[in-house]
């Protein structure tokens, strides 16, 4: 008789922690997973789900004012309603959590409601409750933080962004990642006016510089009032809204302020700190390649490892993790390199691999072959938007070592193009491929001439 009550105890029903249990649970290990909040996680509650619904809503201001020049003209100007969003939203998480607790049931996944703390290497409480279990796996994500500044009581983050009460005429969001250029693009489509606050000097460091001036100018064009270089002061309560000071010497009147100002590990409470397991200097918990902490017992992944904050990441390792503690293959470690991404904004961005800035650190020598041009559809919709297409080649190989996008559903195109770079496919065999006309897609396998090298 084993002396544990499982071989696997989870802590947290997001994406990587469920994938785990259930990938788990197949091979026949007895599994629970401890979950005080909500089944699914950030990305199903509070994250990619419902952006990507919000951003939906946000693309149909353009699809209105593109109609007329197709021919299509509204009997009465359209009318947004926030709550018919909102409550059509939480209907479908609600649908989506339902159906991840049937996924655990049905693969004989024990769910326990309540915040789990780790008590000892193989010992973990739930609401007084202990459970030993052979291996603890940490998958409770990130949460939102935000900066020290007086007022910042006054600001929302991402989760509580979707739920607001009243539609905000007047938006405003502190930062520059992912999640406040997605949001600011959102807002505007939805018809507020929308601010953007960032400190450094260009949004979403670390992508493509090509890529990053070209969604502020698009960004720009579309109404969206960028403020680099500059950050929140102090937010006051005024009659009728918030007062926001930035550190520019300005004053904006807002109805709402989303601090989208980074992530951290969620933690506080699970206890580690009582086995002082190691963390990364940003505090994240350090694993080596099997997903083990420096407690060999305790397992962990997805954001609060520090590593792409990506649900496929965590997804995929998830699948690695269990080959590697219950499958009977030879364990493989994650590969990290040519992970695809997209950012929701207006227009969307899709990436895979490295940047032009890369690629001239880690090449000897590169070609870079660019477009941008206004797509087909806005010949007749009068529409200023633009696309850019990018791909990034090593010269010594011929080998294609980056694309980029920026561009209506370029995440969905850049997914395939993902599968190319990944396997290592050359200019030549992109040079090959015979295009799908018409369409902007082809100009992926239709660029011939280098921009720069």
């Amino acid at each position: 008789m084993s002396d544990f009550d499982y071989d696997l105890f989870v802590i947290g029903a997001g994406s990587g922690g469920v994938r785990a249990a259930r990938t788990a649970a197949a091979t026949g290990a007895r599994v629970a997973v401890a979950e005080d909040r909500y089944l699914g996680g950030t990305c199903v509650n509070v994250g990619c789900v419902p952006k990507k619904l919000y951003s939906y809503a946000a693309h149909f201001h353009d699809a209105f004012e593109d109609a007329s020049g197709f021919g299509w003209h509204l009997p009465q100007p359209p009318r947004f309603d926030w709550p018919t969003l909102r409550d059509n939203k939480t209907r479908e998480i609600k649908r989506l959590n339902d159906i991840y607790g049937r996924l655990l049931d049905n693969a004989g996944v024990r769910l326990i409601h309540g915040r789990a703390r780790v008590v000892d290497a193989h010992c973990v409480e739930v609401d007084g409750e202990r459970y030993r279990a052979e291996k603890i796996l940490v998958a409770v994500g990130g949460w939102p933080w935000v900066p020290e500044f007086p007022g910042r009581e006054h600001a929302v983050t991402s989760n509580e962004v979707f739920d607001l009460e009243r539609f905000p005429k007047r938006f405003l969001v502190l930062g520059g990642g992912y999640i406040a250029v997605e949001f600011a693009s959102i807002f505007n489509g939805l018809g507020s006016e929308t601010h953007l606050v960032y400190r450094g000097e260009l949004f979403l460091r670390g992508f493509d510089r090509e890529v990053r001036e070209f969604t502020r100018e698009q960004m720009a064009a579309k109404g969206v009032n960028l403020h680099f270089e500059t950050n929140i002061e102090r937010i006051d309560e005024v009659a009728g809204g918030l007062q926001v000071a930035l550190t520019n010497g300005e004053t904006l009147e807002v109805d709402a302020v989303l601090a989208a100002t980074g992530r951290r590990p969620n933690l506080t409470g699970v206890g580690l700190d009582a086995l002082e397991v190691a963390l990364n200097p940003d505090g994240t918990l350090k694993v080596n390649e099997r997903f083990e902490t420096s407690v060999p017992s305790v397992l962990a992944l997805g954001d609060v490892t520090g590593g792409p904050e990506l649900t496929p990441v965590a997804l995929a390792e998830a699948m690695h993790l269990v080959n590697q503690h219950f499958g009977d293959a030879p364990p493989a470690a994650m590969d990290y390199r040519n992970i695809a991404t997209a950012v929701f904004c207006h227009p969307n961005i899709g990436t895979v691999g490295l940047s032009e800035e890369q690629a001239r650190e880690q090449c000897e020598a590169i070609r870079v072959y660019r477009t941008d041009f206004r797509p087909m559809k806005h010949t007749l919709s009068g529409s200023a938007e633009r696309c850019l297409m990018k791909l990034i080649v090593d010269d010594a190989s011929d080998v294609v070592v980056g694309a980029h996008m920026v561009g209506e559903e370029a995440g969905e195109l850049i997914q395939g193009i993902a599968i190319a770079v990944k396997a290592g496919l050359t200019k030549a065999d992109f040079d090959a491929t015979v295009g799908i006309h018409p369409t902007g897609a082809e100009e992926f396998v239709t660029m011939r001439t280098p921009s720069r090298t």
